[in-house]
């Protein structure tokens, strides 16, 4: 599927919840970046994952703080190797495909990232190394 189908596919509501995973979060950011400037590409991807979310009930799934820090971190990691497509990202940067004690785990403190504020707006990391 490529970066606009697979946008298309999202927007128009046609994604099942139990088929959508962590991983199909960053691939559906790494199609936002693919076809728009970086912060279009944020507010289209933040939007869409929030309507997905309401349309199933579930608002409070949605999560600035997880949204921006991993757009960001697709972002950059996109920045280093432009000529990727997904599957060059993909294998590039598995660090960002696991969700379970994840990337952010380096950057945040779970009570953090699990606090209404982080739902509402994005936090900067606060873990001290």
């Amino acid at each position: 599927m490529t970066n606009q189908e697979l946008i298309q596919n999202f927007e128009s509501d046609a994604v099942r919840e139990s088929s959508f995973h962590h991983l199909d979060h960053v691939r559906l950011a790494f199609a936002y970046l693919s076809q728009h400037p970086p912060l279009q590409a944020l507010e289209k991807f933040a939007a869409a994952l929030q309507r997905f979310a309401i349309a199933r009930g579930k608002s409070q799934l949605y999560n600035e703080t997880i949204t921006h820090a991993y757009f960001f971190l697709i972002r950059e990691r996109m920045a280093r190797h432009p000529h990727d497509d997904w599957d060059a990202f993909a294998l590039r940067n598995p660090d960002l495909l696991t969700w379970k004690d994840g990337i952010l785990s380096r950057y945040y403190e779970q009570a953090t990232l699990q606090s209404d504020l982080a739902r509402t707006v994005f936090l900067f990391p606060d873990k001290h190394h």
